[in-house]
């Protein structure tokens, strides 16, 4: 069987569609990141995920579906602040965690009572779905807690063989996973920034969602340490950036804000865009570009503190070592 095939080839998503349905897994493109499907609805398909991956098996996995009609399936209801959030967002990067309906199992939801759910904003991944039929549990296609991947090419270096097949689309828009709502406990909750901000949230409810709080459901993507380089990474503050660039003895690689002086000795150096939505749809790219340069350690200055940095200032505390 193929590995990899032009997700704009018409029999391509046919081929997909059936993989999935024999029990087999597809990677395929969201506007996110590269995601690794399985029938929802398979256990046995759901638990190669886990094994793939070597993701544990009390981390949930997001279901993605085709369109909000499929919601009761997988829900067992739908709050009025959740269905607000699904009208306005989605297709899009927009995940709701709700109380899970009857019959769904364990194996989606990490053992816990809730699962999360999202209509993804990306034309191959809605031709898949609709040609499909069904819902489709994809985390990112990668090796669990490493660099997420944004092009086929990405997941074919992590995943290689063990992929039945994976649908290039070409890369991912916007390059980091999708913002985590809570919506299963009353106020909606926060779980995991993304392009979707705060203040995105906020204008769509007229309430802003609260942080989250030692009761909240775990989530994809929410360990304290995820999306990280084999190599280990170093956030530096600005203001420190000299200094501390200064005090680094070993070969190191370098992803900055500022351009390179003449002289520097790094194994590599990335000069990384000042726009946040170009940042983010670099960011994983980059990072593997730094992880595969031989350096001994990968040095990152850190983005700037607002809003439109959030789910980049995520990523890249979760993915530090230190």
């Amino acid at each position: 069987m193929r590995s990899r095939v032009d997700a704009l080839q018409p029999s391509s998503i046919k081929e997909a569609a059936g993989i999935l349905r024999r029990g087999g897994l597809v990677a395929f493109p969201t506007e996110t990141v590269y995601g690794l499907g399985a029938d929802a609805s398979n256990l046995a398909a759901v638990a190669r995920i886990y094994e793939v991956k070597g993701r544990p098996r009390n981390h949930p996995v997001i279901v993605h579906i085709g369109d909000m009609a499929q919601l009761d399936r997988w829900a067992r209801e739908i709050p009025a602040h959740g269905a607000k959030l699904a009208e306005r967002f989605w297709p899009g990067p927009l995940t709701l965690v709700l109380r899970r309906a009857h019959g769904v199992s364990d194996e989606l939801t990490g053992g816990q009572e809730t699962i999360g759910l999202r209509v993804p904003g990306h034309p191959v991944a809605l031709e898949l779905l609709r040609e499909f039929r069904g819902g489709i549990a994809a985390p990112s296609a990668n090796r669990f807690g490493r660099i997420s991947p944004t092009s086929a090419e990405h997941v074919l270096d992590d995943l290689g063989s063990d992929v039945d097949l994976i649908l290039d689309g070409g890369p991912c828009a916007i390059g980091i996973e999708s913002t985590i709502v809570d919506v299963s406990r009353g106020r909606p909750v926060l779980l995991r920034p993304g392009r979707i901000k705060e203040e995105d949230i906020a204008a769509a409810l007229g309430v802003p969602p609260a942080p989250r709080d030692a009761d909240a459901p775990r989530a994809s993507g929410t360990l304290e340490s995820h999306y990280a380089p084999r190599r280990p990474l170093r956030l530096v503050a600005s203001y420190e950036w000299e200094v501390r660039l200064q005090s680094t003895t070993r070969g190191r690689g370098v992803m900055s804000f500022r351009s390179r002086q003449m002289g520097d000795t790094s194994v590599i150096w990335i000069q990384a865009p000042a726009d946040p939505d170009r940042y983010g749809h670099d960011l994983y790219a980059n990072l593997r570009a730094l992880d595969m340069s031989g350096c001994d350690e990968i040095v990152v200055e850190e983005p700037p503190v607002s809003s439109e940095w959030t789910a980049i200032r995520d990523r890249l505390k979760r993915a530090r070592s230190e």
